[in-house]
């Protein structure tokens, strides 16, 4: 097996800006109770810890400067860079970030 198949090659890395896809909107839905990601489709209700993480998903803000955000917002928390790192290469994976 080569290294390469052994571990995906990641594709959020902390230099990239994450931004939401074009009609993609983040928002509080009172009924849900929670965070929605809503696009023209459908409606994803977040996890607390989803909302946090696309909150600051601005296409501004590097994935560095998240993971630093966060980790400063919950100090403490173990593992909490590779948590950010994982979420947001599914959000990434599943079409609802792009990275520039």
């Amino acid at each position: 097996m080569s290294p390469s198949a052994a571990q995906p090659v990641s594709t959020v890395t902390p230099d990239k800006t994450p931004r939401l896809r074009r009609g993609f909107r983040l928002q509080w839905e009172p009924a849900q109770n929670g965070h929605v990601l809503l696009y023209p489709e459908g409606m994803i209700k977040l996890n607390d810890s989803a909302a946090e993480i696309l909150q600051r998903v601005d296409g501004q803000r590097s994935v560095a400067a998240i993971v630093a955000d966060l980790s400063e917002r919950f100090p403490g928390v173990p593992g909490i860079d590779e948590d950010i790192l994982a979420f947001l290469e599914v959000a990434h994976a599943q079409f609802w970030i792009e990275l520039q």
